[in-house]
C-alpha cells in the first residue's frame, strides 16, 4: 500500500487527544496509508480504529506501548503485530491498568499533602474512558486552576524530579520482550534519544527486535546513529511521530516523522507467526 507510514501514534484511549476515527481521518488527510496506534497499556483504540480502516483506506498495524525500567531509567517498549484478544496480553493489560490507578492514587496523596485539593474522581473525569496517566492528572490540575498550563503541571508537580512524582510499576524489558515474542509480535525500543549507550546495548542483549530510528526528538545525526546500530546488530528499524495532538505542541508532527516503506516491509517479513490484522 503506497503512502506514508507512521508507527507511533496515540488516541484518546490513552493520552492522545483524537478519537481513533478522528486520528484516521487526520492521517488520511496527510497521505498516511499505514499507521500503528500504540496507546499506553491498552489496545482498545486499535480495535475501534479497525472498524473505520476501510472507510479511510488506511492499513492498521496493531500495537501497544509498554513502560519498563532498566538501570533505574524508564524505558518504553513498542510492540507490533500483536493478537489483540490473546488471553495473556489481556492479563498484562489488566495488570497495567490497575497499577496505573494505584499510581494515580499515590500521586493524589502527595498532591493533597502539598495542599492541592484534587481527588481520584477528578482524575477519572479528566481521563474519561482512557487508561489513567500523568497527562490526565495534569489536565485536572489545569482545569481546577492549580496550574496555568499543561507543561507547568509537570514542572511544578508531576515531572520525574517533581514533588508529586511516582514511578510506574517495575517490569523488566526482558519480561516484555518474552511476552511479545510469545505473542508472535515484534518489540522495539522507543525514542532512545536520551538513553546512555550502555542501556541501549543492554536492551539489545535482552532480545529486542528493533529500535525506533525516526522520532520527533531525534536529530538527523541521531537518526543516522540509530540506523547504524540497527544495521550493525541486524535489528529492525521503525519510525513515527509519537503523535498525541490537542494541547500538546505536536499537532503538525503527524505525517512529518515517518517510517520508510522498507522498514515496514522488513517488519512484515520478520513477524514470528501469522497474526491476522485489519
Amino acid at each position: 500500500m503506497a503512502g506514508k507510514v507512521d508507527l507511533h501514534t496515540h488516541t484518546n484511549h490513552s493520552d492522545g487527544f483524537h478519537s481513533p476515527s478522528g486520528l484516521l481521518e487526520l492521517a488520511a488527510s496527510r497521505q498516511i496509508r499505514t499507521i500503528s496506534i500504540t496507546d499506553h497499556d491498552t489496545v482498545d483504540g486499535v480495535k475501534e480504529a479497525m472498524k473505520h480502516a476501510v472507510r479511510f483506506g488506511i492499513e492498521i498495524i496493531p500495537g501497544v506501548e509498554f513502560s519498563s525500567y532498566h538501570n533505574d531509567q524508564e524505558v518504553h517498549i513498542l510492540a507490533y503485530f500483536i493478537p489483540l484478544d490473546d488471553p495473556e496480553l489481556k492479563r498484562y493489560l489488566t495488570f497495567f491498568r490497575l497499577e496505573r490507578e494505584r499510581r494515580a492514587e499515590r500521586i493524589i496523596a502527595k498532591l493533597n499533602k502539598l495542599n492541592v485539593d484534587l481527588t481520584m474522581e477528578d482524575i477519572r473525569l479528566a481521563a474519561g474512558r482512557s487508561t489513567i496517566g500523568r497527562p490526565h492528572i495534569a489536565n485536572a490540575l489545569l482545569q481546577k486552576g492549580f496550574v496555568k498550563s499543561f507543561g507547568e503541571a509537570f514542572i511544578q508537580y508531576l515531572g520525574n524530579n517533581a514533588p508529586a512524582y511516582e514511578r510506574k510499576v517495575h517490569i523488566s524489558p526482558g519480561t516484555l520482550f518474552k511476552l511479545v515474542n510469545d505473542l508472535g509480535g515484534l518489540s522495539f525500543l522507543a525514542h532512545p534519544g536520551n538513553m546512555p549507550e550502555d542501556t541501549i546495548k543492554d536492551i539489545i542483549d535482552m532480545g529486542v527486535d528493533g529500535i525506533e530510528v525516526v522520532h520527533p526528538s531525534h536529530s538527523q545525526s541521531q537518526v543516522e546513529y540509530y540506523t547504524n546500530i540497527v544495521n550493525t546488530y541486524f535489528l529492525l528499524g521503525s519510525g513515527g511521530s509519537d503523535f498525541h495532538g490537542g494541547k500538546r505542541a505536536d499537532e503538525t508532527n503527524l505525517g512529518k516523522y515517518c517510517a520508510t516503506p522498507d522498514m515496514i516491509s522488513k517488519m512484515k517479513i520478520n513477524i514470528k507467526k501469522h497474526i491476522p490484522y485489519n
